[in-house]
């Protein structure tokens, strides 16, 4: 359990952090709980956390963790948590030392990892929710950050209202891209607390697994539902996304490589995955490790990684493992330029021999592309240290 302890008076009270937009079905979700988790361990050992419940992330594995479980009483417009400031404390505590319950009155600090959930491909509800949430924190001295994350854009008048109003009461706004730095920039000028970090997972570094040995060089392919639905305003990547994924592992076939599928997203992506193996001249293994630590140890076994998923091209690249990818949204661009690797994101249309040209260029050029990825790499877990730096500075004033 992590702890953080500090006096008031005589009694010793504990900081809660609550850490939100994680699940443990999507691994780059995952990954991110583990990345905050490791570095909350790192440097504050002390420090209390909790995980309110979802579909994806079920009591077992809340609780596994250490998390306290956070009971959230919000439905639509209608948000009950205020309610529980009125309970008196020795209740409360009741509850979380008894049964491990906390509330919304009870929590210190929102770490809030959404990845990419706020912005104009969601309903203004969500903004709507967070905003009220992010106010009611700073009237009470709490601390709301948003960690690094995609945001935005912003036009609809009522999301754009209420992301002004999040974004302009909240502690610290991590962008994790420039457009998504641009879009907050554009709502709450003039204010300090907003800043530019990249993805953070990219500091925490798995243990190689004894298991994964047997995928040593080879290139691993990570599928994306997401591709095919409607949230991917792009038809031609709809209409043929599985084909470019198959003819990609047909042509690594035919150049004597090694291929396995990795499930990054449990029952999300599994039926895809099902779909590119039955279309497949051979067979070809689908591994979907346990859990996202060992799903990152996984990708550093790699010689190439083909992924459309992000937080798979994260963990391919900050190892320095050369990835060719897919994208749905501006985070996939932006993630390839930080690392120079724009020629490996697949344009829309591209041919069946440009598919092989390409990937007879990462095989041909991989340890001079690794050795510039390399630099790359270290340059940015810089940055998620420096990042760092900031959120814990804010924590320890919370105090």
């Amino acid at each position: 359990m992590l702890r953080c302890r500090f006096l008031v008076g005589k009694m010793e009270v504990f900081m809660l952090i609550e850490i939100k937009g994680v699940q443990f079905v999507n691994k780059g979700a995952e990954l991110m709980l583990h990345a905050i988790l490791q570095q909350l361990n790192l440097h504050f050992p002390h420090a209390e956390i909790c995980l309110a419940h979802n579909v994806n992330s079920p009591y077992k594995k809340r609780a596994a963790i250490g998390a306290y479980q956070k009971i959230n009483l919000r439905k639509n417009v209608v948000d009950l948590n205020r309610l529980f400031y009125f309970f008196p404390a020795f209740i409360r505590r009741y509850f979380k030392n008894r049964f491990g319950i906390v509330t919304e009155a009870d929590v210190d600090v929102i770490l809030d990892a959404s990845g990419f959930g706020y912005g104009d491909q969601w309903s203004d509800l969500i903004m709507q929710q967070v905003a009220c949430e992010v106010t009611r924190m700073k009237r009470l001295d709490k601390k709301y950050i948003f960690m690094p994350q995609s945001l935005g854009p912003f036009t609809r008048p009522k999301n754009k209202k209420y992301a002004q109003q999040a974004f302009a009461n909240a502690s610290l706004v991590f962008a994790r891209e420039t457009p998504s730095y641009e879009h907050i920039v554009s709502l709450v000028q003039g204010h300090t607390n907003l800043f530019r970090a990249p993805d953070f997972t990219n500091l925490l570094v798995p243990e190689n697994q004894p298991q994964y040995c047997q995928y040593k060089d080879s290139i691993i392919v990570i599928p994306n539902s997401k591709m095919l639905s409607k949230k991917n305003k792009d038809k031609w990547w709809r209409e043929n996304y599985v084909t470019v994924i198959v003819n990609l592992i047909e042509q690594a076939f035919e150049a004597g490589e090694k291929v396995i599928i990795l499930n990054h997203s449990g029952s999300d992506d599994a039926l895809l995955c099902s779909q590119i193996i039955e279309r497949l001249s051979r067979e070809c293994e689908i591994v979907e490790p346990s859990d996202a630590i060992l799903v990152k140890s996984l990708i550093g076994q790699g010689k190439l990684v083909i992924s459309s998923r992000f937080h798979g091209c994260v963990s391919a690249l900050s190892q320095a493992i050369p990835c060719i990818a897919t994208g749905w949204s501006h985070k996939y661009q932006e993630l390839f330029n930080e690392y120079e690797s724009v020629d490996l994101l697949l344009n829309t249309g591209i041919s069946k021999e440009e598919l092989g040209n390409l990937l007879n260029k990462c095989l041909i050029n991989k340890e001079i592309r690794q050795e510039a990825l390399l630099v790359y790499a270290l340059k940015y877990k810089q940055q998620s240290t420096d990042m760092w730096e900031k959120v814990f500075s804010t924590l320890k004033s919370s105090q």
